[in-house]
C-alpha cells in the first residue's frame, strides 16, 4: 500500500548527445540534435527504434556512469506517442553532483532539507540567470508510451530547459483538463528550434512540443478516450455526428399504455433492461402499475374501467377466433411479479 505503482521504464528520449572532445582530458562536447535520440540498456529496444525511425545502433556510456548502454540518433524529428493515465509530467528545480541529486525544489521549498528555496535565499529573485553550476536547473520529465516499439512500458523524456518546461507543462495541462487523467491520450512530439533575445544577447534553444494527436481539437477536449481510440485516433467520429445518427430513446411508458395484456408490458420492461434501464426503479414501478391496471380492467390510456364485453343486438357476446394450438390470453395479476422475478433473478 505504501509503494508507488508505475510502468517499467524501457528507455530514454533525448534531444541531444555528446561527441568526444579532441582534448581527451576535457569533457565531451554536447550537441543539440534536430532529431530524437533514443537510448536504453536493452539493445533490442534500440534496434527496434532504429528500424522504425532510422539511424544506427551504437554502444554508449553516459557521462559520470560506468555501465554501457545503447543509443540511436534517429532520423525522426517527430514521434507519435501515447500519454498514460494520470499525470505523466513531473517538474522541479534540481542540482546534481557526483553523489546524485543534491537539491530538489518546487520553487518555494527544497524537498530534501525542507528549507526555503536555497537559490532564492543565496542569489535573490534573479537567481535563475546565474550559471547552472551555481544554482538548480528546471528539470522536466515526461513519461510516454511508444506503441510501435516492443513491450509494455514507458520512455522518459527529460529536459533541463527553462523555456521547454513552460511549453511542455502547458500542453500536458490541456490534456489533463480534458481527460481528467482517467484515460490515455495519443500525442505528437517534435523538436522545435526557438530563438530568444534578451539583454542584447540572442539565445537559441530547442523545445519539445507535446500536443494531442487527434483528427480534431474537439476530440481532445471531449473527455476521456477509450483505449482503442487512443491507439487508433482515426476511428473517432464527431460527437455531433453520433448524436445525429443515434435513434431517439424509446418511450417505454407510451408503448405500455397501448398494450392490452400485462405480459406485453412485461416484455417492454425486459427490453428496457436490455437497453440499460435495469436500475431505473421509477420506470419499473410505473410499468408495473400499468400492467396491474390492465389486469384490473382499467384502460391505461384513459383510466376508464372496462365494464365487460359488448353485447350484440341479440344480447350475445361475439366469439373470439383463436388459432389452433394458441394459448388464450391471460390477465392474472401475478403475471407481472412472476415475470419480474424471472427477469431479475429475484433481486427486484
Amino acid at each position: 500500500m505504501t509503494m508507488k505503482r508505475q510502468a517499467a521504464e524501457l528507455g530514454r528520449i533525448r534531444t541531444g548527445y555528446s561527441r568526444p572532445n579532441p582534448d581527451s582530458e576535457k569533457r565531451p562536447i554536447p550537441v543539440k540534435s534536430k532529431t530524437f535520440v533514443l537510448s536504453s540498456h536493452s539493445r533490442d529496444y534500440v534496434a527496434a527504434a532504429a528500424e522504425l525511425y532510422g539511424g544506427r545502433v551504437e554502444e554508449w556510456t553516459p557521462q559520470n556512469q560506468s555501465v554501457a548502454q545503447y543509443r540511436v540518433i534517429t532520423e525522426a524529428s517527430e514521434l507519435r506517442a501515447i500519454l498514460p493515465q494520470g499525470d505523466p509530467l513531473s517538474q522541479s528545480y534540481e542540482m546534481w553532483s557526483g553523489g546524485g541529486c543534491a537539491r530538489r525544489c518546487d520553487g518555494e521549498t527544497e524537498q530534501l532539507t525542507r528549507r526555503p528555496c536555497l537559490c532564492l535565499a543565496q542569489y535573490g529573485d534573479d537567481w535563475h540567470l546565474r550559471s547552472a553550476r551555481e544554482v538548480c536547473r528546471p528539470t522536466s520529465r515526461i513519461n510516454v508510451m511508444l506503441p510501435d516499439l516492443p513491450d509494455l512500458g514507458v520512455w522518459r523524456l527529460e529536459s533541463k530547459s527553462y523555456y521547454a518546461a513552460d511549453a511542455m507543462a502547458g500542453g500536458i495541462d490541456t490534456v489533463l483538463a480534458a481527460t481528467e487523467g482517467r484515460s490515455m491520450m495519443p500525442v505528437r512530439m517534435w523538436i522545435e528550434q526557438r530563438t530568444r533575445v534578451a539583454n542584447g544577447k540572442t539565445k537559441q534553444f530547442p523545445v519539445v512540443m507535446v500536443v494531442p494527436s487527434l483528427p480534431k481539437l474537439r476530440h481532445a477536449l471531449s473527455g476521456p478516450l477509450s483505449t482503442a481510440a487512443a491507439l487508433d485516433p482515426g476511428t473517432l467520429i464527431d460527437r455531433p455526428q453520433l448524436e445525429a445518427g443515434r435513434a431517439e430513446e424509446p418511450d417505454y411508458l407510451a408503448e405500455a399504455r397501448q398494450c392490452t395484456d400485462p405480459q406485453a408490458v412485461l416484455a417492454i420492461w425486459q427490453r428496457a433492461r436490455q437497453d440499460g434501464q435495469a436500475e431505473n426503479t421509477k420506470l419499473r414501478d410505473e410499468l408495473k402499475q400499468i400492467a396491474d391496471d390492465i389486469a384490473a380492467g382499467i384502460d391505461p390510456r384513459t383510466g376508464a374501467v372496462d365494464e365487460g364485453p359488448e353485447l350484440d343486438e341479440d344480447g350475445a357476446v361475439d366469439a373470439e377466433i383463436v388459432s389452433e394450438g394458441a394459448e388464450p390470453p391471460t390477465a392474472h395479476p401475478a403475471a407481472w411479479a412472476d415475470g419480474i422475478a424471472r427477469a431479475t433473478g429475484g433481486d427486484a
